[in-house]
């Protein structure tokens, strides 16, 4: 006979018709539960927006030119950006850019450089966003914007102001955008370098000195042009007034002024200003070598009558005896090839040149000296 069941004791062990074990076990799991389940703010916290790589700029960083920004690469789902342009300075600023000047108005992906710009490093702060937060990154500086020409170093005259000569303008060292064209006009002045003149028609980057130089300096004017401005400075004067020409200058139909070696003055010298080989690669023994020499002094005057010598070291041809250079200061010399020339199939012979007065001392007196060479490839 099986016990009955107390209508009492099931209603204890019974709370709303829930058993009271299965009760306590349901408790625990929705506790434990709790505990494990992420939170809805922690979800959002993960979702913030993250860099991955920083925005870059692309573009000159030169006045008037368009500076274009890439907002990076980005994590967080969808997002929105913000653009935000600064001027920096020589160091860039700090790594997000926020020491760096915000630009009124320049707020999109690409920027036009203005002249308030000159001297500064740009760079671009972007911030992206999205419904659980944003975070703001900066790109790496750009150069320094440069602008209108900018005078680094003094345009100066270069070479010796005697009638005939040429002399040359250096412009001097400039900054700014790129690229820079200069012009030039040259100016006669006192032999103090003041109350300057312009020359009519001395336009070039080189001026030949007249005799309406003589005793007076010469300067130029430069005028540096970019697609901005144009900026125009005066030279420094020329070291010294013109001198005449030497005694015995003849004018060249290349407009070049030939004068004898006798007039070349004591305290100047010989230069060997070209080599001239045919052919300019040998290839045989027993090819002829037609060398021709010029001879200017340190005036830039064409020097005629200057013995001139050449041989080849070591001694592997003939024919290098000295001769007089001609009127437009040329000497040519056929040189003839040894037996033991050259001592290498590929190889290089050197041939020493020396141009100098007549009368004048062998380790002495006016003279100039020039070592050249020809390459060999015998076949």
């Amino acid at each position: 006979m099986h016990p009955t069941i107390d209508s009492h004791h099931w209603r204890k062990r019974h709370r709303g018709g829930v058993p009271i074990a299965f009760a306590l076990i349901l408790g625990w799991a929705l506790a434990l539960g709790a505990l494990v389940l992420p939170s809805a703010g922690s979800s959002a916290a993960s979702a913030v927006p993250r860099n991955t790589a920083e925005p870059r700029i692309t573009g000159a960083a030169e006045q008037g030119r368009r500076l274009s920004a890439s907002r990076g690469s980005w994590a967080g789902g969808s997002l929105s950006y913000a653009y935000r342009w600064v001027r920096c300075g020589a160091g860039g600023g700090l790594p997000d850019g926020s020491d760096c000047i915000s630009i009124s108005g320049a707020t999109g992906s690409s920027y036009v450089l203005t002249s308030a710009d000159n001297g500064f490093r740009m760079r671009v702060r972007v911030t992206a966003s999205n419904a659980d937060g944003s975070q703001t990154v900066a790109s790496n500086p750009t150069a320094t914007v440069v602008g209108p020409p900018v005078l680094l170093t003094q345009p100066n005259v270069r070479g010796v102001v005697l009638v005939g000569s040429v002399v040359s303008a250096d412009p001097g060292r400039w900054s700014g955008r790129q690229p820079i064209t200069f012009s030039y006009a040259w100016l006669r002045c006192n032999s103090a370098g003041g109350e300057c003149v312009a020359i009519a028609g001395a336009n070039g980057r080189s001026y030949r000195v007249t005799s309406a130089d003589v005793g007076r300096k010469v300067r130029f004017n430069v005028t540096a042009r970019n697609a901005i401005t144009s900026v125009t400075v005066l030279s420094g004067e020329s070291t010294t007034g013109a001198e005449p020409l030497p005694a015995g200058a003849v004018r060249l139909s290349s407009g070049e002024y030939s004068i004898p070696a006798t007039s070349v003055a004591s305290n100047q010298r010989l230069v060997v200003s070209e080599v001239r080989f045919s052919p300019s690669r040998l290839t045989n023994r027993r090819q002829t070598i037609v060398v021709r020499i010029r001879v200017k002094d340190s005036r830039a005057f064409v020097v005629r009558d200057a013995f001139v010598f050449i041989r080849s070291t070591p001694k592997v041809t003939t024919g290098g005896n000295q001769r007089l250079t001609a009127a437009d200061g040329w000497v040519t010399y056929e040189l003839v090839p040894e037996a033991d020339f050259p001592p290498k199939a590929r190889t290089a012979v050197q041939f020493f040149v020396k141009a100098y007065r007549s009368g004048d001392p062998a380790l002495g007196g006016v003279y100039g000296t020039r070592l050249v060479q020809v390459p060999v490839r015998l076949r």
